[in-house]
């Protein structure tokens, strides 16, 4: 095996930016990546992202170097997105460079290596084709998969199946395709929704980006928490309005309904592995164009050796809030009704440090650009006495600020 080598120090943090390779941002922290030390394939199947945590520590584990600052991010990290279905096999890597700032302001530099050759922001990798600025597409074409028509079909024969018991609830998803007259640029796209969502966790790995606002899994040291989202309104049009909205939001039966079975999942997947666990919530969070009911659940991970951030991943994907209740129940109508593989939308995605601290999002507001096309995907959780056209316009809603960060006129 390659000996690896890792440097970081503290740097000048004026002109840091996002890059071609991962980049992640959340409230003015984060990093850009380039480069490949080590690669991980996540494998297939139910415990794909525990064996996965297990070769990452192995490999962060063995690489030489000290870290002076010992921050959360800092020194060797693994990165990725992980693919939503547990059959489809995904990869994480271990970047030559990683250029990050902290909360306070500082901006460090973690170099590993060596690094391989033609891997993403290297030669010929695709973050060297991605920094390449051309000019932005100003002329699109927006086509939705199916249309209402078929959403509606789905959404009715899932409600069917709620109430014959099969499930409590499944999230079905749509996609939408917008073509440009020239290829998108991903570090634009970036930058736009840095600066429009600034308390989302902002994203990009290879050609697939978005900016989340849901937390799937922190881990720092022995503490650990998630922040589930579920439960859905639009954005009023005025302050009044907006008020109105949110205070229905929080006495509809249907949508506490919704959120409670997300919560009850995540807090019951934690205290597997906590030696207590605390719930806060809900509390309603306003995006720019929608308002989630949104729950924080706190555990305080036990054991000698607590497991990392990723594991604990892999233990609570996919949510309730993705995919439904009972799990695998949910899953098989999923592929039955939605008529699409997600890849990697609302799977995990994030990173993870030498000490096992790192932070995953569930990839929402999302998009996987290729050239000039770029395939968006959202979805809505479905429950008994959900309305088919409702849940249209709430994935109208979801689609918008990926729609806003692409589409310039």
């Amino acid at each position: 095996m390659t000996r690896l080598v890792s440097t970081t120090r503290l740097v000048d943090g004026r002109g840091l930016a996002a890059g071609g390779g991962f980049t992640w941002w959340h409230e003015g922290a984060g990093f850009a990546a380039s480069g490949v030390a080590a690669r991980v394939r996540t494998g297939t199947g139910p415990d794909r992202l525990a064996k996965a945590a297990a070769e990452v520590a192995a490999v962060l584990d063995g690489i030489e170097g000290e870290d002076p600052l010992g921050l959360p991010g800092t020194g060797p990290i693994a990165v990725g997105a992980v693919p939503f279905l547990d059959s489809a096999e995904g990869e994480l890597i271990v970047p030559a460079l990683v250029v990050g700032r902290t909360e306070d302001g500082r901006a460090w530099v973690t170099e590993v290596s060596p690094a391989e050759p033609g891997g993403p922001g290297g030669p010929g990798g695709p973050g060297a084709a991605a920094a390449i600025r051309g000019p932005e597409p100003t002329s699109f074409v927006v086509e939705s998969d199916g249309g209402r028509l078929a959403w509606t079909g789905a959404v009715g024969r899932a409600l069917a199946r709620i109430a014959a018991g099969e499930f409590d609830k499944v999230v079905l998803a749509r996609r939408v395709a917008v073509w440009g007259d020239q290829p998108f640029h991903l570090p634009a796209v970036v930058d736009r929704l840095r600066r429009s969502h600034p308390s989302c966790f902002t994203f990009a790995c290879a050609g697939f980006v978005g900016a989340s606002p849901e937390l799937l899994l922190r881990r720092r040291g022995r503490w650990a928490w998630s922040r589930p989202m579920a439960g859905t309104v639009e954005r009023g049009g005025s302050r009044a309005e907006d008020k109105r909205l949110v205070s229905e939001l929080r006495a509809s039966p249907k949508e506490r309904d919704e959120h409670r079975l997300v919560v009850e999942d995540v807090q019951a997947r934690l205290e597997a592995v906590c030696a207590e666990v605390f719930v806060r919530g809900p509390e309603p969070i306003g995006l720019s164009s929608v308002t989630h009911l949104a729950t924080t659940v706190t555990g305080r991970l036990e054991g000698a050796a607590p497991p990392s951030a990723l594991e604990l991943a892999g233990a609570l994907h996919p949510t309730p809030a993705v995919g439904g209740e009972p799990r695998e129940a949910a899953l098989r109508a999923i592929a039955e009704l939605e008529g699409f593989e997600r890849g990697h939308y609302a799977g995990p995605v994030g990173w993870v440090d030498r000490r096992g601290d790192g932070d995953w999002a569930v990839a929402l507001r999302c998009a996987a650009l290729d050239g000039r096309r770029a395939v968006l995907t959202a979805g809505a959780g479905i429950v008994a006495g959900s309305d088919p056209e409702a849940e249209w316009t709430e994935t109208q809603a979801k689609l918008e600020p990926m729609l806003r960060a692409l589409v310039r006129v």
